[in-house]
């Protein structure tokens, strides 16, 4: 199966991989994630646009638009056979795409970087630098979308961000894109746009009990000074800076520009946890605190 385009494109040719020689409806293999009886056919893929990685993970993540449910799926013999990444093929993407994917592959990072697993300072090292990499090359997409050298270096670094290289011994979370999924279900928002508000917010309400990864998030990422007798001002200052880098692109930061009503937000908490329970790895999160993540994303019931 042969994808040309990005991530929706790859994971829906990954689905159709699995789902040829399945017998019975694939998206069953979505709800158990159990592994198929028979293996899905080769993927390769051209990638128009760099964000979500697929073109190198074996993961894929599809939308089942009668039930309003997405869901991911999980399988090494899905990893493509190949990939062509030609960053000339992304000049024509339009700026809010650039910028969702940039959302995406940093979300991709922080999945893995925000972790309780110690020593693991060569693959800290390695994630915090491609972070770096991918904020100081989308300032320069921001002013010009034709740089090809730019292209290039947030090509590299979104492939880099997925392929698990950075996770590694890690102990991963990927409770931001559990409870993002729910988003893009229900309202069918760009999932970098959602990822943009869900991990802000995440970040206020997991740090206080994780000061240090996210200390080090500020101070080697973010680069904020300070007394670090202040770690709370430091974490502060970290996430206000990623906010500010966020709306520098143009994402969103708010529930409120996504048009998300707080009415929905029992049920798209009780959907995050339907599947395998609390989500998260860093911190184990349940309904209550799902909710008051996605509280934390409205500008004016962050204290409610």
């Amino acid at each position: 199966v042969l994808a040309v385009g990005g991530g929706s494109v790859i994971d829906s040719a990954k689905a159709i991989a699995l789902g040829v020689p399945h017998e019975g409806d694939v998206w069953e293999l979505y709800l158990s994630k159990k592994q198929p009886q028979s293996d899905p056919l080769p993927v390769a893929t051209v990638l128009t646009i760099p964000a979500a990685g697929s073109e190198s993970s074996p993961n894929t993540v599809i939308t089942n638009e009668e039930t309003r449910r997405k869901l991911g799926y999980g399988s090494p013999k899905l990893r493509p056979v190949f990939s062509i990444i030609n960053p000339e093929l992304f000049f024509t993407l339009p700026h809010r795409q650039m910028a969702n994917g940039i959302s995406d592959m940093m979300s991709h990072i922080f999945e893995r970087y925000f972790t309780k697993t110690l020593h693991t300072d060569l693959s800290d090292s390695l994630c915090e630098a491609t972070l770096r990499t991918i904020m100081k090359n989308a300032r320069i997409l921001n002013g010009n979308l034709n740089d090809y050298n730019a292209w290039a270096e947030i090509a590299f670094s979104g492939n880099i961000a997925h392929n698990n290289l950075l996770g590694v011994g890690r102990e991963q979370d990927w409770g931001c894109h559990a409870m993002e999924h729910e988003l893009s279900a229900l309202y069918h928002v760009d999932h970098g746009a959602g990822l943009a508000v869900v991990t802000p917010a995440w970040m206020k309400y997991v740090s206080p009990k994780h000061q240090e990864i996210f200390v080090q998030f500020a101070v080697n990422v973010m680069g904020v000074e300070g007394s670090f007798r202040e770690p709370s001002a430091i974490i502060r200052e970290g996430i206000s800076r990623l906010e500010r880098f966020y709306r520098e692109l143009g994402l969103p930061t708010t529930m409120e520009e996504l048009n998300i009503l707080p009415g929905d937000f029992p049920l798209m908490a009780e959907q995050a946890v339907s599947v395998r329970g609390p989500v998260g790895g860093l911190e184990k999160l349940d309904v209550r605190d799902i909710q008051a993540i996605y509280r934390l994303g409205c500008s004016n019931l962050q204290h409610a």
